[in-house]
């Protein structure tokens, strides 16, 4: 029987490296949360399931779908859908392609409310992530995501050279 294998540790530099990330995956999301709460009184969540329906074809997709790319589950986009609902931003219909499925359809008021959100949602991202950064910086933190999400779900090709719908949503009506 072979003896167990030693963890590969960490050394000083990388444990000091994970801490800083470790860091920013926590602080980052409170920080824009708080932001969007304060300034837009709505979640930075919310804010992303608003920000992808309106750069979706259509301002429509399907919520098994949406939630895919709000990175959340379907029951927990079922629940943020439903404020958004009673708020008038989004509402909900059966696929007509497949009854099975419901459509997220974001309203215009939606549009409106992500529209006037995105501007201080930007300037903050802007002021906690690229302000502190150089131009070099920003390419390498982009280069980082890509490689650690690709290690995380080498299936998933997201667009590269897009925004992330969740910072700079389409002006379009």
């Amino acid at each position: 029987m072979d003896a167990p294998q030693e963890p590969r540790w960490l050394d000083n530099e990388e444990r000091q490296a994970w801490v800083a990330l470790a860091s920013t995956l926590t602080r980052l999301p409170a920080a824009l949360d708080a932001q969007l709460r304060r300034d837009a009184g709505i979640s930075h969540f919310e804010y992303q399931v608003l920000a992808l329906l309106s750069e979706a074809p259509g301002r429509t997709l399907r919520m098994s779908a949406l939630a895919t790319l709000a990175e959340g589950s379907l029951p927990r986009l079922s629940q943020v859908v439903a404020r958004l609902e009673q708020r008038g931003w989004v509402r909900r219909t059966p696929d007509p392609a497949d009854g099975r499925y419901t459509l997220a359809i974001l309203t215009g008021q939606g549009q409106a409310k992500v529209t006037e959100a995105a501007p201080g949602h930007v300037e903050e991202v802007r002021r906690l992530v690229f302000d502190p950064l150089t131009k070099a910086q920003s390419r390498q933190l982009r280069e980082i995501g890509r490689r650690i999400m690709r290690a995380i779900d080498p299936d998933d090709h997201g667009p590269d050279d897009q925004p992330p719908p969740a910072a700079v949503p389409s002006q379009a009506p």
